[in-house]
């Protein structure tokens, strides 16, 4: 079973929580050796989610400046090698300050490219993987609310890890806001949503709804949110909206009706044109049909749309 983990570190949102990354990321390691010590194959990779960029924590490059062969007798070594390694790489993620500065989306992380990361070393995994026992899943550790700018990255990785059959599981920290689009990745690819009302549980919801591997969920009631949120966000302004204009050939969603569609060039002013003469004329139908079935006597030429039914109007 490959548990690949990916953590937000936007250290911005993490300071105005009462829970620190830093306690948080003991926990956090707590669960990875929890999980390690399930099953003898058990592996894990580790993704930073940071302002800008995302970085592998584990597994990273060998190299001999980093390579320490010390035993410790009251600890498993693999154990050891992970903690050391994602807290070192943890410190130097934070050490870069010219990356953070220079992005212009300062309050989400880049979860759009740790998810594609993810992907990729999944799919690179199960390749070399001859006989075909691996199980690979993702976990996300959100903090950070949606960026409407990664919306077509997140919805292609979420529609890429459905066609290969791995769960997106999202454990949401911190934030008041429910994230929409991490909530619907993990509602289309089969994972779990969960939101902590107390942050300093984090170990015991890890364990409890997050640690049983993809075999043994289908067997357990775990907590989880039922009601999904499936807003979407406009490619015209980036906004998140409940209703809006889509493309009829690339699907596109627009927040305002457009003359032309401006992912494929499509025009689109005549189709909405016969939409709204194929509304004008149920208006109508709806008219005659109260009008013959009471039996009143109504003016027409008094109706408030009676002016958008002249020819000249329609043509």
């Amino acid at each position: 079973n490959l548990l690949v983990l990916i953590i937000d570190t936007n250290p911005i949102v993490w300071r105005k929580s009462n829970f620190s990354l830093k306690e948080a990321l003991r926990h956090i390691l707590v669960f990875i050796n929890a999980h390690l010590a399930l099953k003898h194959d058990n592996d894990v990779a580790i993704i930073a989610s940071h302002v800008g960029v995302s970085k592998f924590l584990y597994p990273i490059p060998m190299t001999h400046e980093n390579s320490d062969k010390t035993i410790f007798p009251n600890m498993y070594q693999k154990f050891r090698v992970i903690d050391e390694k994602v807290i070192a790489n943890m410190s130097a993620l934070f050490e870069d300050v010219d990356t953070p500065n220079n992005h212009p989306d300062k309050a989400s992380s880049m979860i759009a490219g740790a998810l594609s990361m993810a992907l990729c070393y999944i799919n690179r995994i199960t390749k070399a993987d001859e006989i075909g026992h691996v199980k690979s899943r993702i976990l996300i550790i959100s903090v950070s609310p949606d960026s409407p700018y990664q919306y077509i990255s997140i919805m292609n990785c979420i529609f890429s890890a459905q066609k290969l059959c791995i769960p997106i599981d999202v454990c949401k920290v911190y934030g008041s806001d429910t994230p929409v689009f991490l909530q619907q990745a993990s509602h289309i690819t089969g994972g779990k949503y969960l939101k902590l009302d107390m942050p300093q549980g984090l170990l015991q919801f890890l364990m409890i709804a997050f640690l049983p591997d993809r075999y043994n969920k289908k067997y357990l009631c775990l907590p989880g949110e039922e009601r999904v949120d499936f807003g979407a966000a406009c490619f015209c302004h980036k906004k998140i909206i409940d209703v809006g204009y889509v493309c009829s050939v690339c699907l596109s969603i627009f927040c305002r009706p457009l003359d032309e569609c401006s992912t494929c060039r499509y025009f689109l002013k005549f189709i909405y044109r016969y939409l709204q003469i194929f509304s004008y004329l149920r208006y109508l139908e709806v008219f005659f049909f109260n009008f013959f079935k009471n039996e009143v006597d109504v003016d027409i030429s008094q109706t408030k749309w009676a002016d958008h039914l002249r020819p000249d109007a329609i043509a």
